[in-house]
């Protein structure tokens, strides 16, 4: 790559550039200055270089007056892209600091951070064309366009407006079929139009009064905030549900909207998005921009070069928009800051909620971590003074607590999961009008089938896993790997017609409530049902009128939406978290349970949340049902300190898939060997342990092995793998195999 000769070696003055180039290798790679290009590059800047027999486009991270290879193997910057960085120096610090924390390539962690128009050789911009008249004899005669009227309309408009582009056209009324008649007839011609500069919004003006009232936590809670002007902190907004945290948020970002400065507001689904862009844009006057994977390249450019230029007031966006630049910087605030949503868990595996801590830090600007059920972390680093704690224990307005209840159904019948103590509350509070929320986290119609005559089931060859029964379309599904395949007549096994299905999803509870309530409508939310464009919103609309109806749904409603005519919420199911094999179970068990019994209840009539269990005595299940979420969080605080595990200690996770078992096992083996000499030189106090099957051990057809690597002290964990990391690099894998590092993982399924 670097070791050829360069097109140009004459051109070396002493100069040679760092460059850094998505690629899986951890460094950057030096390259002498462009010939045509005599002035210093700045960091930041795009540039175009050879890299092995590609062209590629690279960001110059730093130079220096030579390099550690000779002169003769260094190849000269093909050309500069950008005159100015891209990225200004705060966010490229964090870029620099996220790559030495997590690991990562610096040069696939700029190429995260970059809209992909911008780390491409195509083209960013389309051409900004306008048509003006063709200047030839009188052409304003009106036996020339007949009948043709829009034509004749169209003509006048250009000949008088002079060059008009085609969104200016649209907005008039015209569509491409009349200026093509146009071009047909020779009378007009395209001619490129500057590009209109982007200029930072106009400052808002404050509103002297608004529409709704803050009680005293949250006026509080606004005064503390606004105290932190032009500072960093870190605020945790740990606010019941309903208890006013977007008005919180909203009161703060009028603030820096009147300031003319920026707000980043980060919300982990995709799906809350309309709704919330939609509220900002109710409530302030200033652009608002959406960032998130829903977008196309060219609207997630658009929207990029908008936030960069202070264009833009307000930019919302899921977890990689905490790349997006802002002009001037005024505030960074995370919405249910506790969702596992916001680690990214592919390829680059940072914490957008970290992340944007340390960019706070930088841009010397103040952080908001809001949620009804905060972190263990974030409710650690409160305890220790290094994030500032704020309470809303009050619901906003006349809202109060919803009554919970614990059922057990441990010795009870079910009829599709459903005790006959539940279905009579659900028919209660249809009979008065109110609406009711099932919750079941659970796709599909059943997550089994089985035969009763042998006990064979239906598991996917690609996973360690069984296929879940689908009712609509018919078939099985591996929610791993994506596999399908019909449902079986048959046992393959012993041929028996005896297939049963077990458990229960969302399709069957589905089914049964039409037959159970006939007259109530039901309204299934999940990720099949949704998956149609604009079919969530619908069925949001439809909940929203208010009228008695029965609403199903998964994590996709658990979190953000308010839904004002709820008065029940039945979780059919809340023992899965109770004997997870992952650590967080309980704590992730907990924070869905608070975010969906907060459905309930939220204007004026009192909810009522059934939880049903086969555990109904378990202590975590007790303790959350009677106690706030912020005292359960001690007690699983507590729990944790007692077993050292985060936030009292640090982990990272080698994890090695490979399609043979022992390729992946090979790897590691050599990993833990390299792993635990490094901690003998070092004496370094980190706990190795492994390497041992994921729990679950194979996935899409590739077996799963990890090696957990866990200590109290962060700096020690980072002093291993900095050793360790480049070591790896050399461990031969077949092309089949890979191999990942997980700082700070969500998870260890």
């Amino acid at each position: 790559m670097r070791n050829t000769k360069p097109s140009n070696p004459s051109n070396y003055q002493g100069a040679v550039y760092n460059i850094a180039i998505q690629s899986p290798l951890r460094r950057c790679f030096d390259y002498l200055p462009p010939v045509e290009h005599p002035t210093l590059l700045a960091n930041g800047v795009r540039v175009l270089v050879s890299f092995g027999r590609r062209q590629v486009i690279g960001i110059v991270v730093g130079s220096a007056s030579q390099s550690d290879l000779p002169e003769s193997k260094l190849k000269a910057i093909l050309s500069a892209i950008d005159e100015k960085p891209l990225l200004p120096k705060t966010m490229m610090k964090v870029l620099h600091w996220a790559a030495e924390y997590y690991q990562h390539p610096l040069g696939d962690v700029y190429s995260t951070a970059l809209p992909s128009r911008l780390r491409t050789l195509q083209k960013t911009d389309k051409r900004n064309l306008g048509w003006q008249l063709v200047k030839t004899n009188d052409t304003t005669e009106g036996d020339l366009f007949g009948k043709a009227y829009r034509q004749r309309a169209l003509f006048d408009i250009i000949q008088t407006s002079g060059p008009v582009t085609a969104s200016q056209m649209a907005d008039a009324g015209f569509n491409s079929a009349t200026l093509k008649g146009l071009k047909d007839r020779g009378l007009v011609e395209s001619v490129e139009q500057p590009p209109t500069p982007l200029q930072p919004f106009s400052a808002l003006t404050a509103q002297s009064q608004h529409e709704l009232s803050l009680n005293f936590q949250q006026q509080a809670a606004v005064d503390l905030i606004r105290a932190s002007n032009n500072t960093y902190q870190c605020f945790v907004l740990d606010g019941v549900t309903g208890s006013g945290k977007t008005e919180v948020y909203m009161r703060v970002m009028e603030d820096m909207l009147c300031a003319g400065k920026q707000c980043l507001v980060l919300i982990p689904e995709i799906g809350l998005t309309p709704q919330t862009i939609d509220r900002f844009r109710k409530r302030f006057t200033c652009p608002t921009v959406a960032l998130h994977s829903g977008l196309n390249d060219s609207e997630r450019l658009a929207a990029w070069q908008q936030a960069k230029s202070g264009a833009a007031g307000i930019i919302l966006g899921t977890r990689s928009a905490i790349f997006t630049p802002m002009l001037n910087p005024g505030i960074i605030i995370l919405d249910e800051e506790h969702d596992s949503s916001f680690k990214q868990q592919e390829g680059f595996r940072y914490s957008a909620r970290d992340l944007s801590v340390m960019r706070g830090r930088e841009e010397k600007i103040s952080v908001i971590l809001g949620s009804a059920t905060p972190s263990l972390e974030s409710l650690a680093n409160c305890h220790s003074k290094k994030f500032q704690h704020i309470a809303l224990t009050q619901r906003a307005g006349e809202a109060v607590p919803a009554n919970i209840q614990l059922v057990d159904f441990a010795e009870q019948s079910l009829k599709h999961g459903f005790t006959d103590y539940t279905l009579a509350a659900i028919n209660q509070q249809l009979k008065n009008g109110g609406q009711v929320l099932i919750f079941i986290n659970r796709r599909g119609f059943a997550p089994v089938v089985n035969c009763a005559s042998c006990g064979w089931s239906a598991e996917c060859e690609a996973c360690n896993a069984q296929f879940t029964v689908h009712s609509k379309p018919a078939g099985l599904r591996c929610h791993h790997c994506g596999a399908a395949q019909r449902i079986p007549t048959s046992c393959p096994h012993c041929q028996s017609r005896d297939l049963t299905t077990a458990g229960i999803g969302t399709q069957q509870v589905e089914s049964f409530l039409q037959q159970q309530f006939a007259s109530t409508p039901v309204i299934r939310i999940d990720r099949d049902s949704t998956r149609r464009k604009n079919s969530l919103d619908e069925k949001l609309n439809l909940i929203k009128q208010g009228d008695p109806c029965l609403l199903i749904g998964t994590q996709m409603i658990a979190k953000g939406h308010h839904f004002p005519g709820i008065s029940l919420v039945v979780i059919l199911d809340a023992d899965s978290g109770l004997f997870s094999a992952d650590f967080r179970g309980l704590e992730h068990m907990a924070q869905t349970i608070v975010q969906v019994a907060g459905r309930a209840g939220r204007e004026k009539r009192r909810g009522e949340v059934i939880i049903q269990s086969r555990h109904s005595s378990h202590e975590a299940l007790i303790k959350l049902s009677s106690q706030p979420y912020n005292e359960y969080a001690d007690y699983l605080l507590e729990t944790r300190k007692a077993t050292e595990m985060p936030p009292y200690s640090y982990l990272a996770i080698l994890r090695a898939e490979s399609p043979d078992f022992n390729n992946a096992l090979r790897f590691l083996s050599t990993a833990a060997s390299q792993t635990q000499r490094l901690i003998r030189v070092n004496s370094l106090k980190v706990e190795a342990l492994g390497p041992l099957p994921a729990p679950m051990e194979k996935r899409a057809g590739r077996y799963r092995l990890q090696l957990l690597l866990k200590t109290k002290t962060r700096s020690q964990l980072h002093k291993l793998l900095s050793q360790l990391v480049p070591n790896l690099e050399l461990i031969k894998l077949d092309s089949k195999s890979r191999w990942s590092l997980d700082v700070d993982p969500q998870d260890l399924i």
